[in-house]
């Protein structure tokens, strides 16, 4: 492999390793790592990483998911219920994401993770009332089907 050649691949596996080890360790898609990261250090088009993080996202959800599984730490029924709004999500955002600019996309996702920090940061009852906690070890029949 080439010096060059070397310097377009790692950038992109260590982008994809800390957002792999990111996504089991809190639970996120990795998206919110890989498409800054994407943008910001490889110069992509917020089109293109959003579409390349979507991609990533299925091998290192799927081993991340296997992984709370056997510890069990996934409730099933809920997580087909959530996937299968989420496919039609999925298509639904995808459309409207290709229809807008770049620019506008950007601000579209730089709003959501303000969103989300603001949330997690801000005290609890702050939006309402206070989330119940939902674990499979306080409902044995949680993870099953």
């Amino acid at each position: 492999m080439s010096p060059e050649q070397l310097g377009e691949v790692v950038p992109l596996v260590l982008i994809g390793l800390s957002a792999g080890f990111l996504a089991g360790l809190l639970g996120i898609g990795g998206g919110v790592l890989m498409v800054p990261a994407m943008v910001l250090l490889l110069g992509f088009d917020q089109h293109v990483a959003q579409g390349t993080s979507l991609l990533v996202i299925i091998p290192a959800a799927l081993t991340g998911s296997f992984t709370h599984h056997r510890k069990g730490r996934l409730v099933l029924r809920e997580a087909a219920l959530v996937a299968a709004g989420g496919v039609i999500g999925a298509v639904l955002g995808s459309v409207f994401a290709l229809s807008i600019d770049d620019e506008l996309l950007q601000r579209l996702f730089a709003g959501f993770l303000l969103i989300v920090a603001a949330r997690i940061l801000l005290p609890k009852g702050l939006f309402g009332r206070d989330r119940a906690q939902r674990s499979p070890a306080a409902d044995p029949d949680a993870g099953s089907p």
